[in-house]
């Protein structure tokens, strides 16, 4: 299991994690920021200078799903993770990951009083070897250059204050409807760890809803669904385990007909249970991309879904977030670039009436 201490930067995740595991047994602290601190050592400058955060790294979000995977491998028990996360594609895509892996998640976060944050955050203190101002994650308080220690401090500062507001949207948005809250306005480090610690036990930090499929050890065989509303938009949902929205589907099961499995996937994502076979759109093989082992990948038209039945779609929580119909344009901002190109062709072979083949979402024959 792991305990995830989210807020905002400077709210007190580090301090509270270090009491944490003093009253969790069986339990180890991990810090994410270690991790990007590594990268930082691993990666070209050049890299480094297209982002602005270590969040932003692709290989930063995997590492941490890997090393939290493997040290609860070595360790066992409970991993306390103080880490702010305030884009909610990047908690979808390392929770996804690691409930990939069977490992439950309780999400709780730090909500001081802003007053009160700020005045931490303003604190010379705060900066005086002290982590939980969250400096090093992102190389903020790291001195450049010729810059100076207390000349790093004031950076880092800066780049807390900055984050205040896209962590309050984030808390008025998804975060409040996703972990469950602790303010320590008022609290010590070791009051607020024995909040956190009482509301794991209780239940009230409950495991995070998601749901999803081990992940694969070879090549696999999925099938999506494309259905069509009356003005021939089509529909697109939003996992809560991983970025970007995706159409209905999902992996053909072992025996299984890969027009079945979409149907099947169709019922289980919304509720929808269709009364005929869609018809294959195209085949698309997807190259191998690590940590990904590729595989076929279908595209099925699974027809007009008037609007009585769209009214009457239901959506897992553990699984989709939302649903949306578009169009090709709209869902050219909404999917990632590998499923919007399969989605382009799927839609020129219905117009034709044909079946395309395709490799890495280029037609071949």
């Amino acid at each position: 299991m792991i305990v995830w201490i989210n807020g905002a930067f400077g709210a007190g995740k580090s301090s509270t994690a270090r009491e944490l595991v003093d009253l969790i047994p069986n339990s180890t602290l991990y810090d994410p920021e270690l991790t990007g601190g590594a990268i930082g050592r691993m990666l070209p400058r050049k890299r480094l200078a297209e982002v602005t955060d270590f969040q932003d790294l692709p290989i930063w979000r995997r590492m941490v799903v890997d090393t939290a995977a493997a040290l609860l491998a070595e360790m066992g028990g409970v991993l306390v993770v103080p880490m702010t996360l305030l884009r909610q594609e990047y908690r979808d895509e390392i929770f996804g990951g690691l409930a990939a892996r069977r490992i439950e998640v309780r999400h709780v976060v730090l909500t001081p009083d802003e007053t009160i944050l700020r005045g931490r955050i303003d604190s010379r203190a705060a900066f005086a070897g002290d982590p939980d101002t969250d400096p090093a994650q992102t190389g903020a308080g790291t001195p450049v250059g010729g810059e100076t220690a207390a000349e790093a401090a004031a950076r880092a500062r800066r780049w807390c204050l900055d984050h205040i507001d896209p962590y309050r949207a984030a808390l008025d948005g998804w975060l409040s409807a996703d972990a469950y809250a602790v303010d320590n306005s008022a609290l010590t480090a070791a009051e607020t760890a024995r909040a956190v610690a009482d509301a794991v036990t209780a239940g009230h930090a409950a495991p995070c809803g998601i749901v999803q499929t081990p992940e694969p050890t070879g090549e696999t065989l999925a099938a999506g669904v494309l259905l069509f509303d009356e003005q021939d938009r089509f529909l697109l949902v939003d996992p809560t385990y991983k970025p970007g929205w995706e159409f209905p589907g999902g992996v053909v099961e072992r025996g299984e007909p890969p027009a079945r499995a979409g149907m099947r996937e169709v019922a289980e994502e919304i509720g929808l249970h269709l009364d005929t076979v869609p018809r294959l759109l195209l085949v698309d093989w997807e190259r191998p991309q690590p940590p990904g082992y590729g595989g076929l990948r279908l595209l099925f038209d699974g027809g007009l879904l008037p609007a009585a039945d769209a009214d009457r779609l239901l959506l897992p929580g553990a699984e989709l977030r939302a649903w949306r119909f578009v169009t090709e344009a709209e869902a050219a901002d909404l999917l990632p670039p590998v499923r919007y190109h399969r989605l382009r062709w799927a839609l020129r072979a219905r117009e034709r009436g044909t079946v395309l083949n395709l490799e890495a979402g280029v037609p071949v024959g």
